[in-house]
């Protein structure tokens, strides 16, 4: 892989596969940890939600794995350590019966605010304008999805008292 910046002021090529192999853990642990979360919870509803959000996850993975190729780099294969603990974690409360919806909400939250940590960090990074234009509306997604997913156990806390 060439070591060649696009200017000055851009990081290198193997910066940028960095930087986008970065997200596109993050991005498969977000599809994964909804995934996970739509097959513990009971409500029809969050369940919905949650295979939404497993799937725009999913889209935004693919349009990553793209412009790591593009870049000549390999796409990492899997997620991070951290999100399978996650989604261990999840599992195992579906497991004791405590996957309630509040409880499926909290994770999807934490995770979140995860994925919407990493993409703030991208985004500080000098990357080539096309990258991060991508990589700029990806974290607005997950930033909705971040604040849908906050709302949504807001109302649960709420109704719960």
């Amino acid at each position: 892989m060439a070591n060649y910046t696009n200017t000055a002021d851009t990081a290198t090529t193997e910066d940028v596969v960095e930087v986008l192999n970065d997200l596109l853990e993050n991005s498969r642990d977000g599809e994964y940890g909804f995934r996970a979360c739509a097959e513990e919870v009971d409500s029809p509803q969050l369940k919905q939600v949650f295979q939404s959000r497993s799937a725009e996850c999913a889209k935004a993975a693919g349009e990553l794995v793209q412009l790591i190729q593009r870049f000549g780099g390999s796409p990492d294969k899997g997620g991070t350590a951290t999100g399978a603990m996650h989604r261990g974690w999840v599992h195992v409360k579906g497991t004791v019966g405590a996957n309630s919806a509040l409880s499926m909400l909290e994770e999807c939250e934490r995770g979140e605010d995860a994925a919407v940590a990493r993409y703030r960090k991208a985004l500080k990074e000098d990357l080539p304008a096309d990258v991060r234009a991508v990589i700029q509306q990806q974290s607005e997604g997950a930033k909705r999805n971040h604040d849908q997913i906050k709302r949504l156990r807001d109302e649960m806390r709420s109704k719960s008292k």
